[in-house]
Order: structure tokens, then C-alpha cells, then sequence
């Protein structure tokens, strides 16, 4: 009888790595736990309907994410933002002037938040430790060119 016509009964799910967690301290500003919360709930809402259509690989990775979710939730350490932005720190909004001439914002955010598109980076990021600590008019490294820190706000 030619295969084509026969149902596989054991279909194989490929085993998925884990999602790496960070060595670093799971620093959050409050939009970044409501988004951690956010994702939880939404990944547990997919895993029910996987359960519910018996989809074994959707079940692998949501589980996988909910496991990686969940643990960065029990982690995370809110950090409220700083009182008195004079410099720069987790949760300041910082403007820099580069040496071409560029004027780049950015928010110092934890790592699961951090989206440089959106202009968030992580407070691990190289940017983002040079800039610490740092005060208007101070100069750093910033990637392959120096900037001075313009504003700090929160």
C-alpha cells in the first residue's frame, strides 16, 4: 500500500531549547512588569486553545515561553524612576549628541523591555553603562564615536 495514503499516528514534536535567562538582575520599570504580566496572560490564553485543538508543537512552545515568562516575572525588581533626573540612570530618558551631528533619545529600560527602534535599551546595554552616572554636558563613548549627554528627564 503506497505511504500516501497512510495517517502518520506518531506525529514527533521537536524538542525546543530553552530561552537563555540573563545573568543580570532582572531590573523593570513598571510598563516593563505590565508587560511581562501581559505576555503571561496572553501566552496562557494561547496555551489553553493548543490544549483545547491538541497541538503538540504549539503546546512545546508555548510551554517553553511560559516557562521563560514566568520566571521572569518572579525575578523582576521594579525599579521606580528616578526622583531627581540631575543624571543618568535605569529609567531616565537621556539625549546625546554625536560627533556627526546626530541627536539620539533613549530610555534606560530593563532587558526584556529594551527596544532600540522604539528608543529603549537595555540598562546592560554598552550605550547604556556608558551613559550612567553621567551629567549634562559629560562626554562618553558611544559605540564607535563619542557624545555628549544633551537632556535627562524622566
Amino acid at each position: 500500500m503506497s505511504r500516501a495514503f497512510v495517517k502518520e499516528a506518531d506525529e514527533t514534536v521537536e524538542e525546543l531549547p530553552e530561552r537563555p535567562i540573563s545573568p543580570h538582575p532582572n531590573f523593570v520599570t513598571a510598563e516593563g512588569l505590565a508587560l511581562i504580566e501581559a505576555t503571561l496572560a496572553r501566552l496562557q490564553q494561547e496555551h489553553a486553545t493548543a490544549q483545547a485543538a491538541r497541538d503538540r508543537a504549539a503546546l512545546a512552545r508555548l510551554a517553553r515561553d511560559l516557562r521563560y515568562w514566568t520566571s521572569r516575572r518572579a525575578t523582576a525588581q521594579v525599579i521606580a524612576p528616578p526622583a531627581n533626573p540631575t543624571e543618568v540612570q535605569f529609567g531616565s530618558t537621556v539625549t546625546i549628541l554625536r560627533d556627526d551631528g546626530r541627536r539620539q533619545t533613549y530610555r534606560i529600560v530593563g532587558e526584556d523591555e529594551a527596544d532600540p527602534s522604539r528608543g529603549t535599551i537595555s540598562y546592560v546595554s554598552p550605550v547604556a553603562r556608558a551613559l550612567t552616572g553621567k551629567k549634562p554636558g559629560d562626554v562618553v563613548r558611544a559605540g564607535a564615536s563619542d557624545a555628549e549627554v544633551i537632556e535627562i528627564r524622566l
